[in-house]
């Protein structure tokens, strides 16, 4: 998982208490609506953070396990990493946050794909021990690789579309 998504995500989360504090100073019921809905995708997006630091701590670990070529720990961190993405995807998300939390959906299902690949391609080269011919799955070793990268594209959009929509709130806000 790239470090830059964390990054996104905590500097979308600033932007969003931002925008709530300048929400907070407006007159009015509206203002009043507005912040509730503010806070209540500020929540949303605090739970997604946290689940999001939590994988790539998980991924960091399956990435050691798959250096080692330790398939066991490969599983038992693919594991771990589930949990997390289903702990995700059992959030519930506002209603005006649902395209967004499709996004993350999508991403973590490419992500989930791509683990099980990676463990059962390794699965397959332990059981076949010293004979195992790497270089005839380069090409397969491409395919999981490009699964794997469609899901943190997948998050990084999401990351994005948060951004965005931070920073059209925030303009917004201010006028």
């Amino acid at each position: 998982m790239n470090k830059g998504i964390i990054a996104k995500l905590i500097t979308a989360l600033c932007a969003c208490a931002i925008i709530g504090v300048l929400g907070a100073c407006s007159p009015g019921t509206a203002a009043s609506a507005s912040k509730t809905a503010e806070q209540v995708n500020r929540a949303y997006m605090s739970q997604v953070n946290e689940a999001m630091v939590k994988l790539d701590e998980n991924l960091d670990q399956f990435v050691d396990a798959t250096s080692r070529g330790d398939v066991v720990a490969m599983r038992t961190q693919a594991d771990n990493a589930y949990k997390t993405l289903d702990a995700l995807a059992a959030i519930e998300a506002p209603e005006d946050m649902k395209d967004i939390r499709d996004q993350y959906l999508d991403g973590t299902g490419k992500l989930r794909e791509a683990l099980d690949s990676y463990i059962d391609l390794y699965a397959e080269a332990a059981a076949a021990g010293d004979s195992y011919d790497w270089s005839a799955q380069s090409n397969r070793i491409k395919q999981i690789q490009a699964k794997y990268d469609e899901g943190v594209k997948a998050l990084k959009d999401a990351d994005a579309t948060v951004a965005e929509a931070a920073a059209g709130s925030g303009s917004s806000a201010s006028k």
